[in-house]
């Protein structure tokens, strides 16, 4: 008998939705259906499919209320945030407008002897396995664009988060995408890796662990089947000298703490200029301490428990190991820690690259802070690492980025900003975090492949 899959919910450790995953015979079933169903949806006018993804997400944004309550349960973010439909729609729309110039033919040549131009065409099925910290968000970066250009979508999202392919599902069920078109499945591991293996899939689209990513490539070796990754991160960021410091604050601070610190972009480690370092210290931990740590169903909290207690347990050793060995903790424990899912938001230094807490991602509302003595050591502790999705540097010197810009292995640049994904630029990142293009122009050319045309009319 197939065990089922829990869903415990952070707010107070109960079972908050349970679901049976399917077997292997059911999900090879609903990928074929997926599959027969690809080449009549490809076919529709193309304007078509963008009106049904635009209707998708306007009934989404009528039911905020269900998405913000199903993500405090579920992942632990505080209602007073609202959800994440902004982000939700700002994404699917944007991949909606520029989706006819973006798959247009590029035409090299037409003329009375040849035609020569490079079409885009649907891969077929995709499927796209979404994480739980932002789980409306990241799965709408590649569905959408995936529907528009005329694939059929398999969706597994994350077990945190099952409620939420489950309202995704039942919107464009409602918006005129036919059920065969975009599903949602509940699927084990071994299920999901042997449909990849035997190459039931066209296109992968992962974003999660390192080791999950591994598990995805692993899978799909041998079957030429592209699999595009978004993986761990350790995201730093820079005050430089002539940074505007409450700015800085405010925002490496928000960029750190934000959604208990579980953003993909989201700020783990932080170096600050000498001249600057103290007084930064000093209003970086005030900051902290004006956050309320609570249920996320209270409209009072700030920061809510993080999404599971054995993430919680991760972040708790790093903090504990740093400590022990001579990092200082500025924060006094909050009366709603309990020890599990609840976790006092934590600021360190004292810090070197020799502790596990300033190198290895923690996915939690913990940030080490160092002091440096200019761009040459910012830069190179910035590059110390494994990862590289975001970095952001705070100054005022816009001269100064286009210098230090290209020497950070990252996969986007900040300047006075972070924790933030841009739709109109690419998403992608380097090193350990993986490799692959979301969003703008060159998701759509992900999501889809060029077949070049050569005729000769003489």
């Amino acid at each position: 008998m197939t065990e089922t899959v829990k869903l415990i919910s952070p707010v107070d450790g109960s079972v908050y939705l349970e679901r049976s995953p399917l077997d292997q015979g059911a999900a090879q079933a609903a990928v074929e259906a997926a599959r027969a169903a690809q080449p009549a949806w490809a076919a529709r006018p193309m304007a078509d499919r963008i009106a049904m993804v635009r209707k998708a997400v306007a009934i989404i944004g009528e039911q905020q209320d269900r998405m913000t309550t199903e993500l405090a349960h579920q992942m632990g973010r505080p209602v007073r945030y609202g959800g994440e439909f902004g982000g939700f729609e700002e994404r699917a729309l944007y991949m909606a407008d520029i989706a006819e110039a973006a798959l247009a033919p590029t035409v090299i040549e037409d003329s009375a002897a040849f035609t020569r131009k490079i079409t885009r065409e649907a891969h077929g099925v995709v499927l796209v396995v979404a994480p739980w910290n932002y789980p409306y968000m990241t799965a709408i970066n590649t569905i959408a664009p995936a529907l528009i250009a005329g694939n059929t979508v398999v969706l597994k999202h994350a077990t945190q988060t099952l409620k939420v392919g489950e309202h995704l599902a039942e919107a464009f069920a409602a918006a005129g995408v036919p059920s065969e078109v975009f599903q949602n499945v509940v699927l084990s591991h071994d299920t999901t890796s042997a449909l990849i293996a035997a190459r039931a899939f066209d296109f992968v689209n992962f974003t999660g662990s390192v080791g999950g990513g591994k598990a995805m490539e692993h899978a799909a070796a041998g079957t030429f089947t592209p699999v595009s990754t978004e993986l761990g991160g350790k995201d730093p960021g820079y005050v430089r000298a002539d940074a505007d410091l409450d700015a800085a604050v405010d925002g490496l601070m928000d960029g750190a703490m934000f959604n208990a610190g579980q953003c993909c972009c989201g700020m783990e480690r932080i170096y600050v200029h000498e001249s600057l370092y103290e007084a930064f210290v000093e209003k970086a931990v005030a900051w902290v301490n004006a956050q309320k740590l609570g249920n996320p169903l209270d409209t009072e909290t700030t920061l809510g428990p993080m999404a599971n207690v054995r993430f919680a347990a991760t972040v708790r050793a790093q903090i504990d190991a740093a400590v022990a060995a001579g990092a200082t903790a500025h924060i006094a424990p909050m009366p709603a820690d309990d020890g599990g899912a609840y976790l006092t938001p934590q600021i360190l230094t004292g810090v070197t690259h020799d502790m596990e807490v300033m190198t290895e991602e923690s996915f939690g509302p913990v940030v080490g802070i160092m002091p440096v003595s200019g761009d040459e050591e910012a830069i190179a502790l910035m590059n110390d690492c494994q990862y590289g999705l975001t970095a952001a540097v705070f100054t005022t010197d816009a001269a100064a980025m286009e210098v230090i810009a290209p020497q950070l292995q990252t996969g986007t640049v900040f300047m006075n900003r972070c924790d933030y994904l841009d739709p109109a630029l690419c998403w992608t990142g380097c090193k350990d975090t993986g490799h692959g293009a979301g969003l703008s122009a060159l998701g759509f050319q992900a999501l889809t492949r060029p077949k070049s045309h050569h005729y000769r009319k003489s």
